[in-house]
């Protein structure tokens, strides 16, 4: 654990206190199920792209704020809101809480602390050809921290997102959607969308679809 990552925990703990390793948080007083949605992949893969393009969109209909724990070279994000016309679970509104996780290896006992309680991944994939084994490696290491909880990436609610796109215009080298799909999931299965965070380019619908295929599981959980 590096020295920074101890206030981090303790941050972290605090925001995560209420989370159990079962299913979604339901608060009675409030009558709304909070479902946690983590963003999940290697470093510098778009993970906190992605959640300050959506925050950035929905900021105005919100009424807290963006919150970030830096690391030294990495961050942790997290925020929540109540989305729009999604439907209800029993009656009770739907409060959406987005995390991100850092990406960086040396922050491992982090990424697993944030996943407590998790009930739906994004996992955002690197489309940078050099970042191939970093993609390979980082899903290896999702699968094993979602084990410490018993919990299955096989069975969990999960999309893929082929980030970055946008930059096979500049020249850089990218996989093609084939060889990310034949490395991530051909076996998974999941949902996958090609897609940009800095330009926006199918991350609503990414987070869309982790928001439906997350709430029809827990509908089968909960009722």
């Amino acid at each position: 654990m590096s020295p920074i990552e101890p206030t981090v925990f303790y941050y972290l703990k605090i925001v995560i206190r209420k989370r159990k390793n079962t299913v979604a948080f339901v608060n009675l007083k409030k009558k709304e199920v909070q479902v946690k949605i983590v963003y999940y992949g290697p470093g510098r893969g778009g993970k906190t792209s992605n959640l300050e393009f959506i925050y950035n969109r929905i900021r105005h209909q919100m009424k807290n704020d963006l919150v970030t724990i830096k690391t030294h070279g990495d961050r942790t994000l997290f925020f929540d809101f109540l989305p729009l016309n999604i439907g209800t679970i029993k009656g009770y509104s739907i409060r959406t809480q987005l995390y991100t996780v850092p990406g960086q290896v040396k922050y491992n006992a982090t990424r697993r602390l944030v996943l407590r309680g998790v009930d739906g991944v994004v996992f955002v994939a690197d489309s940078m050809t050099v970042r191939r084994e970093k993609n390979i490696a980082s899903l290896k290491n999702l699968e094993e921290n979602l084990a410490a909880y018993q919990k299955d990436l096989y069975k969990i609610p999960l999309v893929l997102q082929y980030n970055k796109r946008d930059l096979g215009k500049k020249g850089v080298p990218l996989l093609s959607v084939e060889d990310l799909e034949n490395d991530l999931n051909a076996k998974l299965k999941a949902p996958s969308f090609a897609a940009s965070a800095m330009t926006g380019h199918a991350v609503a619908t990414t987070l869309k679809k982790a928001i439906q295929i997350t709430m029809v599981s827990l509908k089968r959980t909960l009722m």
